[in-house]
């Protein structure tokens, strides 16, 4: 065994440097979470890819995203509500993140393909993913041609998702993929409240047996 060991002493250094980058460093990476997640999905596992995403913080991202995107000319009216609408996102964005979570649990515990990361997918998001202390920042494209772009940050020492990009385009995209599938919904028929009330049919009476129907 002591021969073994001095003829392979690099070996047996790289080995073991290797075993404890693994051990003590990978754990601790964005890229760790990436691939967690991805098992997690796989495994079907709801709660184990949900310790992986920070759903409020998605949510609230999302919100502010969509309450910033330019509708028109600046000033302070448009500063103003903005403000109203980053404050409704802040108080709506943890009811909103329990609905999302469940949401997301059951897809995954169901195997839907909606959330389904496929393989090149996974290995694409750990090959651009970029990390600057205590953020990092991954795209990947699903089964769909869907482009993902996700920002990761690290919170009580676990990296977690916690912003979304483009979320307006995702949800564009969904309500079109769900109006080519089902259709789109149907109108409700006008009202006209300001109408004359209309009669109600009055059945029409059996004729006797001499063949004249009698009249109310």
């Amino acid at each position: 065994m002591a021969r073994f060991a001095l003829r392979h002493w690099t070996s047996i250094l790289i080995v073991a440097a290797l075993a404890a980058w693994a051990v003590f460093y990978l754990p601790d990476t964005p890229s760790f979470a990436i691939f967690q997640l991805k098992q997690s999905i796989d495994a079907r596992d709801g709660a184990g890819a949900a310790r992986y995403i920070d759903f409020q913080k998605v949510v609230r991202n999302a919100g502010y995203e969509m309450v910033e995107e330019p509708n028109g000319a600046g000033g302070a009216g448009n500063i103003l509500g903005q403000l109203i609408g980053k404050g409704a996102v802040d108080l709506l964005s943890g009811p909103m993140a329990v609905l999302l979570k469940s949401w997301a649990t059951r897809q995954v515990d169901n195997g839907a393909k909606d959330v389904q990361m496929p393989a090149m997918a996974a290995v694409a998001a750990l090959v651009v993913l970029r990390r600057s202390g205590e953020v990092a920042f991954t795209r990947w494209q699903d089964h769909k041609g869907q482009i993902w772009e996700v920002r990761l940050a690290r919170e009580e020492g676990q990296w977690k998702i916690v912003e979304v990009k483009n979320v307006k385009q995702l949800l564009d995209k969904l309500k079109r993929q769900q109006e080519k599938e089902f259709g789109p919904p149907t109108a409700a028929p006008p009202t006209y409240p300001n109408a004359p009330p209309t009669a109600p049919d009055v059945p029409a009476t059996p004729p006797d047996a001499d063949g004249t129907a009698d009249t109310p």
